[in-house]
């Protein structure tokens, strides 16, 4: 069975993003980058929320063609354009894109058809609404969580109060030069 693996990058105090949805909190840096893209060789397909799809797709699929464009940026668009989209949305329900899967209902059995296929992890990439519903469902694998050097005081939350009790296994850390932390979580089920 396929693995779906949350990616994201919260503050100490547990923000996904600012009030309105804003991520200036977070310094971007290429290390960081180049270590997301050693996630990517373990996955071939990204799940996201609507709003964290439209953020992501503005960049992504031509940041590689942009000047002076990073190593990471690079390698990060080329598996970005190759991967598999799932899309959780209800406003997007009937659109088609390419190499896109939109799930507007029965998301748990959605999800686990999509993870009994053949193929490689799933990622997910930050969209915290959609990630509060996989974990309700319980239907995460493993999490890597990268705490960035820095506090919001208010804005998006990863967990909300209502998160149920979710036993999870320290597999692996790593620092960054930023000061950014990342923790790699197995779900104890």
């Amino acid at each position: 069975m396929r693995k779906l693996v949350l990616v994201v990058h919260i503050s100490l105090d547990g923000y996904v993003a600012g009030p309105r949805g804003e991520l200036d909190g977070f310094e971007p840096a290429e290390e960081n980058l180049e270590f997301v893209c050693k996630l990517t060789e373990d996955a071939d397909a990204a799940l996201f929320g609507r709003n964290s799809y439209q953020l992501l797709q503005k960049y992504w699929p031509t940041a590689r063609e942009h000047p002076g464009a990073t190593k990471g940026e690079i390698i990060y668009s080329n598996w970005y354009n190759e991967a598999k989209k799932i899309i959780i949305s209800k406003t997007m329900a009937g659109k088609h894109l390419p190499n896109t899967t939109i799930i507007s209902d029965n998301m748990a059995s959605e999800i686990m058809k999509i993870k009994n296929q053949p193929g490689k992890n799933i990622l997910i990439f930050g969209s915290p609404a959609t990630t509060q519903s996989l974990m309700q469902s319980k239907l995460i694998d493993s999490f890597w969580i990268f705490i960035n050097p820095s506090l919001f005081g208010k804005g998006i939350p990863l967990f909300p109060i209502t998160t149920s009790l979710a036993k999870l296994k320290l597999i692996s850390t790593t620092s960054f030069n930023n000061g950014e932390i990342a923790f790699n979580y197995d779900m104890i089920k």
